[in-house]
């Protein structure tokens, strides 16, 4: 049985949703679609799952079941390509509302017939995968449908306690102490968050929390130029997001995702989950010319990915803090929870008062045969005023940027 640890996180935090639209170059047929999507579920048991949860322990698991959970939408409309507006729209739609995930799965499909093809909308929740992984996925449901690829079975094998953390990756001393205070403050408090009282009011969150997205597209002539000056500058494609980013938002730190998997030794291949961390980018001076910023950005995030102790920093976070508090943090913040330890770890750790954060999540770049066209919709943490989704397939780099006023 996997227990949410490092998880937990994403539980009672509203806009824990994202997706990822995918255009692929065979013709509609949804007995096929409904065929792919049963066999991705006999590979990956989280598509099979359920939340599940043990009172006495207030812990809660991945309740596998056997059967697909995945809920799929047929959509009957005709569209264009990836660049329909039907797209946004749906994910709007289904990250509109808390999902109930001890009735519901932990992903949605919507499917469209296109005039040269199928497109498919896949709606991560956060607990079933981390960007990385739903790429894989749609790239393994993509492959299965057009060529009959089977799916690879994975066993899944989650973060399960600090243990599974490198060594040199603790807390530093005064984290440690504000943790201990905070987790001790939170123990005399004498209650928990339950998941009715956070389902109301993130319904309630939602209704009050609208949220915008665009689309920027880099086509192959346009993302060569930027590789080419990120390549004379020393900088990669990464470094230069993150720079304009910091620029053009005047931002003083930036929140970038990054991928731990090769860095697990107990990764399974094509297993769910999350497998990744974030971390702050903050410059003490910044400089104004965009590539002296980038290889300044260049700089600080090489030195934090080559210190475990900031590169594991939320994570360990995560473990260290009682995971009711974890619970607690979003809506004492932004609810009326009663709960001082959950505002002050809300809002000192994890930002929550209000959304002024800038964030990064660039999924990286593959070339696909069977997906012609893709882009990558993030998660819009209530923390961030700002966050970029980035994704690159077959040499056209898109940019969707979920925003608040």
């Amino acid at each position: 049985m996997q227990y949410l640890f490092t998880e937990r996180a994403h539980l009672m935090c509203p806009h824990m949703c994202f997706g990822i639209a995918a255009a692929v170059s065979r013709p509609y047929d949804e007995n096929r679609v409904k065929g792919t999507i049963d066999r991705l579920a006999a590979a990956h048991p989280f598509l099979t799952s359920l939340l599940g949860y043990e009172e006495k322990r207030n812990a809660y698991f991945y309740n596998v079941t056997g059967q697909s959970k995945v809920e799929l939408f047929v959509k009957n409309t005709v569209i264009s390509g990836i660049d329909a507006p039907e797209i946004p729209e749906t994910y709007q739609e289904f990250s509109g509302r808390d999902w109930d995930l001890f009735r519901e799965g932990m992903l949605k499909i919507a499917v469209w017939p296109m005039e040269s093809g199928t497109c498919f909308l896949l709606v991560f929740h956060h607990l079933l995968a981390d960007g990385r992984g739903a790429l894989m996925l749609t790239e393994e449901l993509a492959d299965s449908y057009v060529s009959d690829l089977e799916p690879e079975a994975s066993a899944e094998r989650l973060i399960t306690s600090a243990d599974d953390f490198p060594e040199n990756s603790d807390l530093p001393a005064v984290s440690r102490l504000l943790v201990r205070r905070a987790n001790a403050a939170w123990a005399k408090e004498h209650h928990l968050v339950s998941s009715e009282e956070y389902h109301r009011f993130a319904d309630e969150f939602l209704k009050n929390d609208p949220v915008t997205y665009s689309f920027v597209q880099y086509r192959q002539e346009e993302l060569d130029a930027v590789r080419q000056a990120c390549h004379e500058n020393r900088v990669s494609v990464n470094d230069w997001l993150l720079a304009k980013m910091m620029k053009e938002e005047e931002a003083r730190k930036i929140i970038m995702a990054c991928d731990l998997r090769s860095r697990l030794p107990f990764y399974r291949k094509g297993a769910l989950g999350n497998y990744s961390t974030a971390f702050s980018v903050a410059l003490k001076k910044k400089p104004d010319e965009l590539w002296a910023l980038a290889k300044a950005v260049h700089t600080k995030v090489r030195q934090i990915m080559d210190r475990p102790s900031d590169l594991y920093l939320v994570l360990q976070c995560y473990a260290a803090l009682d995971p009711g508090l974890l619970d607690a943090a979003l809506i004492s913040c932004r609810g009326n929870y009663p709960s001082k330890a959950g505002r002050f770890i809300g809002g000192m750790f994890f930002g929550f008062k209000k959304p002024v954060g800038h964030s990064v999540t660039n999924l990286g770049r593959i070339e696909s045969g069977s997906i012609k066209a893709a882009f990558f919709i993030p998660p819009a943490s209530p923390a961030m005023k700002k966050t970029q989704g980035v994704l690159t397939v077959n040499g056209i780099m898109t940019v969707c940027t979920a925003g608040r006023e």
